[in-house]
């Protein structure tokens, strides 16, 4: 069995990789479904975020993710203080879905975390592999699907680890800089020199 953690800044084409990665067999946990599932309404992580941050976060007894972004993408302590309380949910819904995927016998597991090196994961895994893309790249792949003004799509991006950072934990660094098709064939030449046959 083999166990992976898949990061990579926002926009910068992970979630490509880690489709390719489940295209290939493998059984993909994804950490951003986790952080969604652990604040649904009724969730003690969600009662949690509003204890910290107050009915601001609300919206129709949900949280309201807009007006909490526009928190914490401005204030390193407002995220810290959020992250502090939705990690440690998240990590043990992973840890139990990696579990129960062992228990299956599934050969490879690809943790998708979008801030795994944040997390401080990294040493969790048999292998790191990182998804970069230039900034300027990433901001206009935000604008253009996620409808985010130059300015917010910067201040997320920058409320992330580095690509320099990231890199200097993994064991592999994709570039997902171009088109799909080049990222799906550095996946598939990683997959083939990496994952038993």
């Amino acid at each position: 069995m083999l166990r992976i953690g898949l990061t990579g800044g926002i926009a910068s084409g992970k979630s490509t990789a880690s489709a390719r990665f489940r295209a290939r067999g493998a059984r993909v946990i994804d950490h951003d479904e986790l952080a969604r599932r652990a604040v649904e309404p009724g969730s003690a992580g969600l009662v949690d975020i509003v204890s910290e941050f107050g009915d601001r976060v609300l919206r129709d007894d949900a949280l309201d993710r807009r007006a909490l972004a526009a928190i914490v993408f401005h204030d390193e302590s407002a995220r810290e203080r959020l992250n502090a309380i939705v990690h440690p949910y998240v990590i043990a819904m992973g840890a139990a879905a990696d579990r129960q995927a062992r228990r299956e016998g599934v050969a490879v597991i690809v943790h998708d975390i979008p801030l795994l090196l944040e997390s401080g994961q990294g040493p969790d895994f048999d292998l790191v592999v990182t998804v970069e893309a230039p900034e300027q790249v990433r901001v206009s792949r935000m604008v253009a699907t996620r409808g985010m003004t130059e300015h917010d799509a910067l201040a997320r991006i920058r409320a992330q680890a580095t690509d320099e950072e990231r890199a200097a934990i993994a064991d592999v660094v994709l570039d997902g800089s171009g088109a799909v098709e080049g990222l799906d064939r550095q996946v598939d030449a990683f997959w083939d020199l990496n994952v038993p046959r």
